[in-house]
């Protein structure tokens, strides 16, 4: 199976022995507690279900500017987008070293996991802009991504973590909801060894099921994984309980048995456009998928990308080496547009 990302095993980081587990909850009670954003417990969750492979906790401001501008960080790892835990306020965790990590997304705000802090730094109007500009394409405060980032505060708080739940993805996506680890594991159960990826924020159309059907015949793979985004999304976007029951569907109806896996992903979206892609990339790597599918304006919103500015990154900016997964770029031509 192709190997993790940076890595020549997958380190995920929640904590799965049962005795570490208690014992770090109830060392959870005795510390200083952090209330994370939205986009900092999706890092988190990323970070415990090994899609962040290697990463062992938040970066700091020097790795979140070097990601951001040269896509790697400060020691030399590629990583194409910066993962952080911003925060307005710090005045409850000043001046310690080790805190909890609350949930904003779930109902009384369990910890989700215990952080030593190497550091907390404050980041300036003109580095955010900066990132955002690098991450985003764009520092219009109307990109939803822009919008997010630019508002979640003005301190990194860097450091390791051990994660002790997932957030509600396993409780509300019980069918759906997996690990990297875990779609390591069936991957391998049912004997795949070219194993193609689909991202996916929406409802899968024809042409979806078709780039399917196409990257499967063309590089002869043994089956798809549709990988579906399950967390917070821009107003408007499709709940993903609505998109999960559709995608069921239409793999029952179009694709012959055994060659597809429905699961998803527990992170919110960034709507990064090229450098999301690059993103998917990694963490598609990571759960033991060989080739991902990019398609026409691959994790874009409204006008901010070129239809294929999510394709040509890979050939752009990604070094040769950098990864192990392989880029099935699609386009399909329809004679009724002409395009």
């Amino acid at each position: 199976m192709i190997k993790p990302h940076g890595s020549e095993v997958l380190n995920p980081l929640l904590v799965e022995d049962a005795q570490l587990h208690q014992q770090l909850l109830a060392e959870a009670e005795t510390l200083p507690s952090l209330l994370l954003n939205s986009a900092a417990a999706a890092n988190a969750v990323m970070l415990g279900a090994g899609y962040f492979n290697p990463l062992s906790g938040y970066m700091n401001l020097a790795d979140a500017l070097s990601v951001s501008e040269t896509l790697h960080t400060a020691e030399g790892l590629f990583w194409p987008v910066p993962v952080l835990n911003l925060v307005e306020d710090v005045t409850a965790i000043a001046g310690a070293s080790r805190i909890a990590l609350r949930d904003p997304n779930t109902e009384g705000n369990p910890v989700m996991a215990i952080m030593d802090v190497a550091a907390i730094e404050s980041v300036s109007d003109e580095q955010i802009q900066t990132m955002a500009k690098e991450i985003f394409g764009t520092v219009d405060p109307e990109h939803p991504g822009v919008a997010t980032f630019t508002n979640l505060g003005r301190n990194v708080v860097s450091g390791d973590i051990q994660v002790l739940n997932l957030s509600y993805f396993q409780a509300d996506f019980p069918d759906t909801f997996r690990t990297a680890v875990e779609i390591r594991n069936e991957i391998a159960e049912r004997g795949w060894n070219k194993v193609v990826a689909f991202q996916t924020r929406n409802p899968m159309h024809r042409a979806h099921e078709e780039l399917c059907h196409m990257a499967m015949e063309r590089l002869d793979a043994d089956g798809i994984v549709v990988h579906m985004l399950l967390g917070k999304l821009k107003k408007g976007d499709i709940p993903a309980s609505v998109r999960d029951d559709c995608i069921r569907k239409m793999v029952e109806l179009y694709f012959p048995e055994n060659t597809v896996m429905v699961t998803g992903y527990g992170f919110d979206m960034l709507y990064a456009g090229p450098r999301e892609a690059v993103l998917h990339a990694v963490f598609r790597q990571n759960m033991g998928c060989t080739h991902l599918i990019v398609g026409r304006d691959h994790a874009g919103v409204g006008d901010y990308y070129g239809a294929f500015d999510a394709q040509t990154i890979f050939a752009d900016k990604v070094p040769a080496g950098a990864l192990d997964i392989e880029i099935f770029n699609a386009r399909i031509y329809t004679s009724t547009f002409a395009r």
